[in-house]
């Protein structure tokens, strides 16, 4: 390790298998290796003295994680968690043990499908129909044009399109949430009116991407739905929200 410490992508079984030829953080990346404590092993190698949220070092970050999710349930950690120093890890492994495994357990044969939802913002010509309030303040405009009547217009659409959409997403969650095992809400995303992650068997993720597709085909005018993953199961750590409670 170095004077920056013990760079640690995640944590699995002590009896996980790690690939070789793994690569790290930092450049030239890092060389990858394991820290054992009981039944659990943490993926770590030397922290960049000058890491920073570079592109290179977040896919690197993810891709890691990623190929040990081939083989089995990982709890991943956050870009950017340094320990001190090996024994630091090796503390953490032994005090946390039991509750590792409990995670571990859960996540097992899962992964984390992220979605979000936007306005639908090219859906113009189907808001002005379907909205009687826009209609007419578009009408108002083009009777007597000013800038006082452009603005409640842009105020009214852009309000439509935002309201339209956080109905669309609600409607998506609820349903996505009835194939899910768990659901956990983000963080708020700068023109996003929903970002919402789902916990589903790894099986089952083909499945799901193809059912956020067909949702967003059939909300085309109303929302624009994004799917990413498989990804590492960030959102699932602590306590999972049952995706059953989803619009209780």
């Amino acid at each position: 390790m170095t004077d920056a410490g013990a760079y640690v992508y995640g944590t699995v079984r002590a009896d996980h298998p790690v690939p070789t030829g793994l690569r790290g953080v930092g450049s030239p990346p890092g060389a990858v290796t394991t820290c054992t404590v009981g039944r659990l092993t943490a993926v770590i190698s030397a922290a960049p003295l000058d890491l920073r949220a570079r592109r290179r070092d977040l896919l690197a970050h993810q891709e890691l994680l990623l190929r040990l999710a081939e083989d089995g349930p990982v709890l991943p950690m956050r870009f950017g968690m340094v320990a001190a120093d090996e024994s630091a890890v090796r503390r953490q492994l032994a005090d946390a043990e039991d509750s590792h495994l409990a995670v571990l357990e859960r996540l097992a044969g899962r992964v984390e499908m992220n979605v979000k939802v936007m306005p639908a913002n090219d859906a113009l010509a189907a808001l002005v129909r379907e909205d009687a309030t826009v209609r007419a303040l578009r009408d108002a405009v083009r009777r007597r044009p000013s800038y006082q009547a452009n603005m409640r217009l842009g105020e009214a659409v852009a309000g439509a399109l935002t309201r339209r959409a956080t109905e669309a997403g609600r409607e998506v969650v609820s349903h996505l949430a009835a194939s899910s095992h768990a659901v956990s809400a983000g963080p708020e995303v700068a023109g996003c009116v929903v970002n919402t992650s789902f916990l589903v068997d790894r099986c089952d993720s083909a499945g799901f991407r193809a059912e956020v597709e067909r949702l967003a085909a059939h909300h085309r005018n109303r929302a624009e739905l994004r799917v990413a993953g498989p990804l590492p199961c960030y959102s699932f750590l602590e306590a999972e929200v049952p995706a059953g409670s989803i619009g209780a």
